[in-house]
């Protein structure tokens, strides 16, 4: 079923020679009650530019596109624009990808291939399985950067009860995602930082997540250093986009996977400011894969256009 209506982002004039950038970041398990309350001055400074918007995971409760509020599922329905009835990702363990249903990223490198893109993630699997880098299904796809697999390195990042080696993960894969954008600034990138869930796992809704939350906002300080830095020197234009992949049960706040508000609200965080709509209309995950290719000036074919379930249509309006 598709939601189809129009979103308007209304931002600042550029030049239409510019370049354009997309970034997107998923930060993990984070419920929209926690990050509302949060002290965060840098998603703060993202939001008064652009738009923090109510958002839902887990497709039409109740409906065939209801999905798992699961990480690796929320991950691929951002990728794909789809929800799991067309994806085929029902758990972490990625077992049957369905990559009928292409990736952003492939079908971005399939219009533009002297394009660049970019995964930095906390989890390997997000390059390897969902984005499928050199894999005959994605009809070898190649990630031009890509800074993962750190927890399979149990030498530099010692796996510790209290998981403060993803705390450590998450941190080097900031470093190195600022460092990529600002010197190399691919046209397309991904981050995915996990400690925030791992600390919703452990505690729940407590001290302990709003201090990793705090974590997060600095490190998004940090990739947004970079993304300044180029939109100042260079004449480039960038979307940034964060989000999270599930909310948290209402009981402990340390589980997911079910259908209950509280597992399935999620929030959107963008530098851009939309309109009325977005506004009216509870946005979804999958709507960020169609807002990207609008603002890439993708041009979706027939059969991948009439596969998304989120946003039809994101018109950007440059005054």
């Amino acid at each position: 079923m598709f939601r189809i209506f129009l979103v308007i982002l209304c931002s600042m004039q550029f030049a239409s020679a510019q370049n354009k950038k997309v970034l997107f970041v998923i930060a993990d398990g984070i419920p929209a009650s926690e990050l509302e309350k949060a002290t965060k001055p840098e998603f703060d400074a993202i939001i008064s530019k652009g738009a923090y918007l109510p958002c839902y995971v887990g497709g039409e409760k109740g409906g065939p596109t209801q999905s798992p509020t699961i990480s690796a599922v929320g991950y691929n329905s951002l990728l794909t624009g789809t929800w799991t009835n067309k994806h085929g990702v029902v758990d972490n363990d990625i077992k049957t990808p369905n990559y009928n249903y292409p990736t952003i990223f492939k079908v971005f490198k399939e219009q533009y291939p002297s394009k660049k893109i970019g995964v930095f993630s906390t989890w390997l699997d997000n390059r390897t399985k969902l984005v499928g880098d050199g894999l005959a299904q994605t009809n070898y796809l190649q990630v031009d950067y890509h800074r993962d697999g750190y927890e399979l390195d149990t030498i530099q990042f010692p796996h510790d009860k209290n998981a403060k080696y993803i705390h450590l993960i998450d941190e080097k894969v900031v470093a190195e995602a600022s460092k990529v954008i600002k010197d190399s600034a691919p046209d397309m990138s991904w981050v995915y930082l996990e400690y925030t869930d791992d600390m919703g796992h452990k505690y729940g809704k407590s001290p302990e997540l709003d201090t990793a939350i705090s974590m997060l906002d600095k490190q998004i300080g940090s990739i947004m250093q970079a993304v300044n830095y180029r939109e100042k020197n260079f004449n480039e234009e960038w979307l940034v986009i964060i989000t999270t992949d599930h909310g948290r049960d209402a009981l402990t706040g340390k589980d997911h996977g079910g259908q209950s508000d509280a597992e399935r609200n999620t929030w959107l965080v963008m530098n851009h400011r939309p309109n009325h709509h977005a506004f009216e209309n509870r946005t979804a995950i999958v709507d960020i894969f169609p807002t990207i290719a609008t603002f890439l000036n993708i041009k979706l074919s027939k059969s991948v256009a009439e596969a998304l379930e989120g946003l039809f249509y994101w018109i950007l309006n440059f005054r």
